[in-house]
């Protein structure tokens, strides 16, 4: 099964060469990028950068934190974090070309120092425990159904007293979901919780819910603005870049389950 979630986002190459190759033909210097460049392909998840820096801002973070990003991606919020907080940032994925791509990308933008990515699974962390200040998950656990096991290792790496966030699609009232989606084509890959199985899933590992934020609404809003894009002059760069030419059509169905509420977005801020 973690095969199969790779390829669906691993992409048909090198995806550091195919984002450089959009970039440039958008007129961006290569020498002279910054996170603001790379917000439209390296915030993969719903709401964006905007939504990194609103979670960010409950994680109580500062320079001396150490923070895990899980399910890291093109490392586009660990950047973001790091960037902003002047933390340091150590981003795990399942799939190794995000892990290469989001090395890359970071050189590009001068955040090396601040951020380091591995390739690893969320249900077994390569990390000791007690080890982080802070963690976040962005739209991850829908492709996994050990979640029981995804949040106990969670717990484990975290230092008592810090922060965790998670941040994910969950199964709405409205029905099935329609595929593909961003994160599945089909239904074999797509593991969606309820919000009341997130719930007992947080609080069996160990961890006390603080607040849940449902942002349903505004990620309704977010993808109808992503759909008129694409149906326009879309912008230089983009999911498609890693995801290929049924981007479109994710999107579509995208907001309609979000319409439907067959989905909803749900934030839960948790301490260890």
């Amino acid at each position: 099964m973690t095969d199969a979630v790779e390829r669906h986002y691993s992409g048909g190459g090198d995806l550091a060469a195919v984002i450089a190759e959009h970039l440039r033909r958008a007129g961006k210097d290569m020498g002279k990028l910054t996170t603001a460049d790379l917000g439209t392909v390296d915030e993969f998840h719903i709401g964006g950068r905007k939504v990194t820096l609103e979670l960010a801002g409950l994680m109580k973070l500062d320079a001396s934190s150490r923070v895990l990003d899980i399910g890291s991606g093109l490392g586009g919020p660990a950047r973001t974090l790091a960037e902003t907080f002047g933390c340091h940032v150590t981003g795990i994925d399942l799939t190794q070309a995000f892990c290469d791509a989001a090395t890359t990308l970071s050189s590009w933008v001068g955040l090396s120092d601040l951020v380091d990515f591995r390739q690893g699974d969320a249900t077994s962390l390569p990390f000791d425990d007690n080890l982080f200040d802070a963690a976040i998950t962005m739209h991850v656990a829908m492709n996994i159904a050990a979640k029981d096991a995804m949040y106990a290792e969670a717990r484990r790496v975290l230092k008592p007293g810090s922060r965790f966030v998670a941040y994910d699609v969950l199964q709405g009232e409205g029905g099935e979901v329609i595929y593909p989606v961003p994160w599945a084509r089909e239904r074999s890959i797509s593991h969606l919780a309820t919000t009341d199985a997130m719930t007992s899933h947080l609080s069996n590992a160990g961890f006390r819910i603080e607040r849940i934020e449902d942002s349903t609404e505004a990620s309704e809003r977010w993808f109808e603005e992503l759909a008129a894009r694409l149906a326009g002059s879309a912008p230089a760069v983009t999911f498609q870049s890693f995801l290929g030419n049924d981007f479109a059509t994710m999107a579509r169905n995208q907001l309609v389950n979000l319409r439907e509420r067959r989905i909803r977005t749900v934030a839960y801020v948790c301490e260890a």
